[in-house]
């Protein structure tokens, strides 16, 4: 009988150290979560800097802009330490030379607009993207400003490597919606979360892994998201608003990033509309 409680005070004292050691490390990792991040890519637009942005040239969703290099027009300029990503009318209709992914020419169009990316310049395996943004307004019909991600074998254009030859939005090519802004909808809303693959080519569920949030559009704030270990968690100013639980190892491909103003339906519209941005990062847990 006395060894018995030997044994048990024993394990006891066991059972106590281990709950106490367990405590212990989950108090100094919950300590250490935010000092683990490392930068290994920030942009603050003093400049536009080609090393890590080019001009993205391509027609999709029926968008009723053209896109356009080299900042012509204004559509992406950089002043006062800024991005500025715009949709303008310059009120007389131009050749455009954006394709869509089937090869047709995008129409003659009024409307021209910016799409940067980090395509083949900055990509990186999962991590924390986050850019502070803002809109010059709360929101009008067919605006459509977004920031996001790609798989780094997209087959769409600049095709510059040979690997480049994956179509959207399977493994290699898959897409994840940091930001979208959707004008037709609602005023200071937006939409984020990954795009689910079907498994063929251009046919992905848009809407299950999706939410939307209200936020005032026309201030600052920063978007990000990050992988937490097979999760995709998405926050506003660093403070998580949803999660797609299990997605984040459905991503195994390097990504790279898009900044792009769109102009979404055929509502008709006058002057500029813009989405200013502060900066761009890149993050990862060392």
């Amino acid at each position: 009988m006395i060894q018995s409680k030997k044994i048990i005070k024993y394990l006891s004292l066991v059972l106590f150290v281990f709950v106490l050691l367990s405590s212990t490390i989950k108090i100094k990792n919950e300590y250490n979560s935010d000092e683990v991040w490392q930068i290994d890519f920030f942009d603050d637009f003093a400049t536009f800097n080609k090393n890590n942005w080019q001009d993205q040239l391509i027609w999709v969703n029926k968008e009723t802009h053209c896109y356009v290099p080299d900042n012509l027009y204004g559509t992406r300029e950089v002043s006062n330490g800024t991005l500025k990503l715009k949709v303008i009318n310059i009120n007389e209709e131009i050749p455009c030379n954006n394709f869509d992914k089937f090869g047709e020419k995008h129409p003659n169009t009024s409307y021209v607009a910016g799409r940067i990316t980090t395509k083949n310049k900055k990509e990186f395996h999962k991590g924390k993207w986050t850019a502070k943004l803002k809109l010059w307004s709360n929101g009008e019909k067919s605006m459509f400003p977004a920031w996001w991600l790609l798989g780094a074998q997209n087959n769409e254009p600049p095709l510059q490597e040979a690997d480049e030859n994956i179509c959207w939005p399977k493994t290699g090519s898959g897409e994840i919606d940091i930001f979208e802004h959707h004008g037709d909808h609602q005023k200071n809303h937006f939409t984020t979360g990954a795009i689910k693959s079907l498994g063929v080519c251009n046919d992905g569920d848009w809407w299950s892994l999706r939410k939307g949030f209200d936020v005032t559009l026309n201030e600052y704030h920063e978007y990000s998201v990050e992988w937490e270990n097979s999760d995709l968690v998405y926050k506003v100013d660093n403070k998580e608003i949803y999660r797609n639980v299990g997605q984040g190892d459905k991503y195994p491909e390097k990504m790279f990033a898009i900044l792009n103003f769109a102009k979404i339906t055929d509502k008709p519209m006058e002057g500029e509309w813009v989405m200013e941005v502060d900066w761009v990062k890149h993050e990862f847990k060392k």
